[in-house]
């Protein structure tokens, strides 16, 4: 893993950024994304600032198409040259997936890109929500914008909107290892299972691949969409009070289920939580995903989802996600 620094920011200091420059390193993460020769159709993976191309002369190698979504223009003519070589398995574009689908009207200016143009560009077409992985996506998250990355990915993902207008985008991604602990949390860890906690491991499998060297505390992790998000009372219409619903329970992990539930005026609290067997003294942060699933089911068939006031709650909520 290699450090480089990318242009003056707005502050005039230099922007680091991250990308695989070792070559066992790119062997290891072509292994991890399970792409290999093999006859038939190749899988697409979406590589995301490739730099130097290590990684991408890899994954060709192995036989995988690949686009190459890179926004640092000084690794631009190396990668557009490799693409000329090659009769259309590599695809090289000026953008920057961390600045993926910004919430503006009209044009974009580059390196930011828009979602759509990039996979019409690249030909991918939408496709069902059960079936196969369409794209396989790897990359850095850049450490001052993981957690915002974090959030904007999982509520694209529940309502089915920027990548995941066209199906289980499959991430393969290297976090922090201090955002790994806050993903894969147990309930009752009070410092670290919290809001995103509930929603990655409701809407994804999640696992391990990889960890780097020590000193980089980096883990690469794939993040699955499960094929069965929707396919109960969860449309993608209505996701967004499931995300309220868990941001709100668990701001404060310690206060109790019932309280939160009387805070909204919920009719007999005590007797959905008894048909739910979850304990009335039940702390928030000492309820499974499953749980919050099971109550947001529950709660589906009750008034609350309902109220005028309690619409408005989650409008304001989502504004404040999907900055």
């Amino acid at each position: 893993m290699v450090e480089r620094a990318q242009g003056p920011s707005r502050r005039r200091v230099p922007v680091l950024r991250r990308f695989v420059a070792c070559p066992e390193l790119a062997r290891t993460v072509q292994r991890c994304l399970r792409v290999h020769a093999a006859p038939g159709p190749q899988p697409l993976v979406l590589e995301c600032a490739p730099g130097p191309g290590v990684l991408t002369r890899t994954l060709l190698n192995s036989g995988a198409r690949v686009v190459a979504l890179e926004s640092d223009q000084a690794f631009l003519p190396d990668l557009q040259s490799l693409e000329k070589s090659l009769g259309g398995q590599l695809k090289v574009v000026y953008g920057d997936f961390f600045r993926l689908d910004p919430l503006v009207t009209g044009p974009v200016k580059p390196p930011t890109v828009c979602s759509e143009k990039l996979f019409e560009s690249v030909g991918v077409a939408a496709v069902p929500w059960r079936a196969d992985v369409p794209v396989k996506i790897f990359g850095i998250i850049p450490q001052k914008k993981e957690r915002n990355m974090l959030w904007r990915l999982i509520f694209a993902l529940y309502e089915c909107s920027s990548i995941y207008r066209y199906g289980r985008m499959e991430l393969n991604m290297f976090i922090s290892e201090k955002e790994y602990k806050i993903l894969t949390a147990k309930p009752g860890e009070k410092r670290i299972y919290q809001a995103l906690t509930v929603l990655w491991q409701v809407g994804c499998e999640i696992q391990l691949l990889h960890m780097a060297l020590p000193n980089d505390h980096l883990c690469l992790v794939r993040l699955t969409p499960r094929k069965d998000l929707f396919t109960g009372s969860m449309k993608n219409t209505n996701s967004a009070t499931f995300v309220f619903l868990v941001k709100q329970c668990l701001a404060k992990p310690s206060s109790r289920i019932i309280d939160k539930l009387n805070s909204w005026s919920l009719y007999d609290a005590c007797k959905l939580l008894r048909e739910l067997e979850i304990p009335e003294d039940a702390e928030t942060v000492s309820l499974y995903p499953e749980d919050y699933m099971r109550l947001f089911d529950a709660l589906q068939n009750s008034n609350v989802f309902t109220e005028s006031w309690f619409h408005d709650e989650v409008l304001q909520s989502v504004r404040n996600i999907n900055f």
